[in-house]
């Protein structure tokens, strides 16, 4: 089955200034509807959306057009949804406590489950977990954010987990 950023590689074809507003869009949740372009409920003016994908505002026009006449990338594209809040930028105001894991291969079964079972084990509640999209961003993390800090002590076991390259904690 081809991937979704396979498929909308090959409909934007030579056209790499509207692969930037697709990117954008699904980088950041945005829903691209036939009337526009869409932070869930609330629009999203052409020239915003143009300025942060550093592309012409024809460009936008044209890519929602596109999107808004491939029946698979409309049904994908007009559902997209902003995951919401992220306590990652304000973890350390809220006393907080992040483990961020970077995986050897980003497609390895169960670094999450075991690295949530380390942090249980420690008696931190899990308060969000946030997971980089492989196909969009080139080094996907998983980011844990638990409800008080992280003592140090977890590092070398969430190292030993089958697939981890990486653990910052912070």
């Amino acid at each position: 089955m081809q991937t979704l950023w396979k498929k909308v590689q090959a409909l934007v074809g030579g056209h790499a200034e509207r692969l930037q507003v697709a990117r954008l869009c699904l980088e950041n949740g945005l829903a691209i509807r036939k009337d526009g372009i869409y932070l869930n409920q609330i629009e999203i003016p052409t020239a915003r959306i143009a300025r942060g994908a550093g592309v012409d505002r024809r460009t936008v026009v044209e890519t929602v057009r596109m999107v808004s006449g491939d029946q698979s990338l409309s049904a994908i594209f007009g559902n997209l949804q902003s995951a919401g809040l992220s306590l990652r930028g304000v973890a350390k105001q809220l006393g907080l406590g992040v483990v961020e894991i970077t995986a050897e291969d980003p497609k390895t079964v169960g670094i999450l489950s075991s690295s949530s079972t380390l942090l249980a084990d420690a008696g931190i509640s899990i308060r969000q977990a946030l997971v980089d999209d492989p196909e969009l961003v080139p080094e996907p993390k998983l980011t844990l954010i638990g409800d008080r800090s992280v003592p140090g002590k977890i590092i070398p076991e969430m190292l030993k987990i089958r697939g981890v390259a990486k653990v910052s904690v912070y």
